[in-house]
C-alpha cells in the first residue's frame, strides 16, 4: 500500500502500523490506491492511517500531509450550512449504536463539494470505535447526470409547447366560431391538429424508449424479419410522399441469413436512419443489406445494413457524439434523441452501430445484427 512518506515520529509510527492494519485488503491482493473512490481510514485515536491516491486527488491533499494527522484536520469537512462535520457527527464520542453516516454532499475548504459516507467499525456491537472508514467521491458524475436530466426536461417542455399550443388554438377557434369557417378551412385546421397530436405521440414514445433503455428494460420481441423488404417499404413510403424514386438505391446481397428481431423496433431504426439521410443529406441515398460476421460471440453470421448519402457528412470531431443524447449537429432540428434511441435498440438486439464517412462524402451509418434465432430453433 502506497501511503506517502513523512519524517515525524508520529507519522513514522503510523506508517509502521498501517500496513499491518490493512491486512484484509492485502490478503485480497488489493492496493488501496487501486480503488476508484477515495478511501480514508482513521484508527481508534482518530489519526489517519490510510489515505489512498483517489482521496489525495479528490481533496487535493498529498497523502504524506494527511497521514498521522487527526481526521478532523486531515479532512476538514463542513455541511452545506457551514457546520463542521466531524464535530457535528462525533464518531468516537457519539451514540454507541451508530454504525456510520449515509452518503451526503459535504464541502471541503474552498467550498468544493464532494460525496462522503462513513462507516464506524467496532470489535463488539456497542464497544468503542476502532476504525472510521470514510469513502469520498467526486460529484462531477452526479452533476453530469443531473444536467442530462435537466436538459431532457427542458427539451421535452420546449418540444411539447409548440404542438400543444397549436392544438389548443385551433380547437378553441373551431369551438368558438365553427359556423364561420368553410369545410376546407375546417379540414385544414383539423389536419394540423392531427399532425401536431402525432408529433406529441412520437415525443412521448421517444421518452418511454429512453426510460427503458436507461433502465435496461427495453423488451425485444423476436420474430422472423425480412430486412430487405422492410427497407423497401420505407423507400416506397418516401416515394409516395413525393421523393423521387431515383434518389434511393437499395442493394441486397443474397443469400441473407434468417434474421430474428423485433420488427417494430427495426422499423424504428430504419425510419430514423433514412429520415436523417433524406432530410440532412444530399444526392443518392444508398442502402446496402449484406451478410456479415455476427457481432455476438458464438454465432457465425449476422446481417449488416449500411445507409449512406452524398451530402457534406458529419465533421470528424463530432462523430464520437453522434449517438449521445441531444446531438443535432450544426443544422439539425428535432429533439436530438433519435440516434441515441437507435443505438439503444441495436444494442438491445445484441448488435453494433457505427458512423463514418461514405464513399460519396456524406454520412454513413452501419448497424449489424446477430441472427439471434430462438433457442428452440438452434
Amino acid at each position: 500500500m502506497r501511503v506517502g512518506t513523512s519524517s515525524t515520529p508520529v507519522a513514522r509510527d503510523v506508517l509502521a502500523t498501517s500496513a499491518a492494519r490493512q491486512g484484509d485488503l492485502a490478503d485480497l491482493g488489493i492496493d488501496p490506491d487501486d480503488l476508484p473512490d477515495g478511501l480514508v481510514v482513521a484508527d481508534e485515536n482518530g489519526r489517519v492511517i490510510c489515505f489512498n491516491a483517489a482521496a489525495a486527488r479528490i481533496t487535493a491533499t498529498p497523502a504524506a500531509d494527511a497521514l498521522g494527522r487527526h481526521l478532523e484536520r486531515a479532512l476538514p469537512l463542513e455541511d452545506l450550512e457551514g457546520r463542521r462535520w466531524w464535530q457535528l457527527t462525533d464518531p468516537y464520542g457519539g451514540l454507541a449504536i451508530r454504525v456510520g453516516q449515509p452518503e451526503r454532499n459535504l464541502l471541503l475548504p474552498g467550498a468544493r463539494e464532494i460525496l462522503v459516507s462513513a462507516r464506524y467499525l467496532r470489535t463488539e456491537p456497542t464497544g468503542p470505535v476502532r476504525r472510521v472508514v470514510v469513502s469520498l467521491r467526486d460529484t462531477e458524475a452526479r452533476r453530469r447526470t443531473e444536467r442530462s436530466h435537466a436538459e431532457l426536461i427542458a427539451t421535452v417542455a420546449h418540444e411539447l409547447r409548440s404542438p400543444l399550443t397549436s392544438v389548443k388554438g385551433f380547437t378553441a377557434t373551431l369551438l368558438a366560431k365553427w359556423e364561420r369557417f368553410t369545410d376546407d378551412q375546417k379540414k385544414l385546421m383539423l389536419e394540423t391538429v392531427d399532425a401536431d397530436a402525432n408529433r406529441v405521440t412520437r415525443l412521448i414514445a421517444e421518452l418511454l424508449d429512453i426510460s427503458r433503455i436507461d433502465s435496461g428494460r427495453l423488451e425485444v420481441r423476436r420474430q422472423p424479419v425480412d430486412i430487405g423488404a422492410a427497407v423497401g417499404r420505407h423507400i416506397q413510403a418516401y416515394v409516395a410522399a413525393g421523393q423521387p424514386a431515383d434518389r434511393f438505391l437499395l442493394r441486397v446481397e443474397q443469400p441473407l441469413p434468417a434474421l430474428w428481431a423485433d420488427p417494430d423496433k427495426i422499423d424504428q431504426v430504419l425510419s430514423n436512419l433514412l429520415e436523417n439521410a433524406v432530410r440532412h443529406g444530399e444526392g443518392t441515398v444508398t442502402i446496402d443489406v449484406t451478410p456479415t460476421a455476427s457481432p455476438r460471440e458464438g454465432e457465425d453470421t449476422g446481417t449488416s445494413v449500411t445507409v449512406s448519402d452524398e451530402g457534406s457528412g458529419i465533421p470528424e470531431e463530432s462523430m464520437n457524439r453522434v449517438f449521445t443524447r441531444f446531438w443535432r449537429g450544426s443544422k439539425r432540428g428535432g429533439t436530438g434523441l433519435g440516434l441515441y434511441i437507435v443505438k439503444g435498440i441495436v444494442e438491445a438486439h445484441g448488435g453494433t452501430i457505427t458512423v463514418g464517412r461514405a464513399p460519396g462524402g456524406g454520412a454513413e451509418f452501419r448497424f449489424t445484427l446477430p441472427v439471434a434465432a430462438p433457442a428452440y430453433l438452434a
